[in-house]
């Protein structure tokens, strides 16, 4: 039986490249869980690739429709960016392993919908101070920085994934990624490996 590798952290943590990174990693076999966003598409997103990108309606539509397992809404000062992960037919757990992206709450989510065995903690942690600059030097790049949101989601990250909230969402094990990104990305993947090999997990593909 097949398991959801669940990436999480907060903003400029390196998940994204994370997620990225250990996706393309063919010993682990992981197929990408493609969440749906009403938020802007930034510089280099591909539609489909990071995200599914869609409006308010749609989402609502899929909602309508039972296929939302979970969304989150954010009040940005651009207006409200919505984030789900939606049960269109790309989950096979009786023969795959997955691996998706998201925070805290949708994580809880996921696991009362798939059960709690099925979605495992991948938990990414950087100093404050590491973030901060990081997001900053992120934002630069993009043609119309938004800078207020940067800071408003600097700050709502303190609260979200406080440690109280961590503890509380059973997440014991953290990926530090303050300086070596590469180890990082190598722990995560030995970490999910083991797992997938431990529990027979892990699906025999032929080429």
């Amino acid at each position: 039986m097949g398991k959801i590798f669940y990436i999480m952290g907060k903003s400029a943590t390196g998940k994204d490249t994370i997620f990225k990174e250990v996706l393309k990693n063919k010993k682990l076999h992981l197929k990408n869980v493609v969440l749906y966003t009403s938020r802007p598409i930034r510089a280099k997103e591909k539609d489909g690739v990071e995200y599914h990108f869609v409006d308010e309606s749609r989402l609502l539509e899929l909602q309508n429709a039972g296929k939302v397992i979970e969304m989150r809404s954010y009040d940005t000062i651009h207006g409200v960016w919505s984030y789900a992960t939606v049960d269109d037919g790309q989950f096979d757990l009786d023969n795959e392993n997955f691996l998706a992206i998201g925070t805290l709450e949708s994580f809880e989510k996921m696991k009362a919908y798939f059960g709690e065995k099925k979605v495992v903690p991948v938990y990414i942690e950087v100093a404050d101070d590491n973030r901060l600059e990081r997001a900053l030097r992120r934002e630069r790049k993009q043609e119309h920085p938004k800078y207020e949101e940067l800071c408003r989601r600097f700050l709502a990250d303190a609260q979200d994934f406080s440690e109280e909230n961590i503890a509380k969402a059973g997440i014991s094990k953290r990926f530090f990624n303050d300086k070596d990104r590469e180890a990082c990305m190598n722990e995560v993947v030995e970490y999910i490996y083991g797992i997938i090999n431990e529990t027979g997990s892990q699906t025999i593909h032929t080429i």
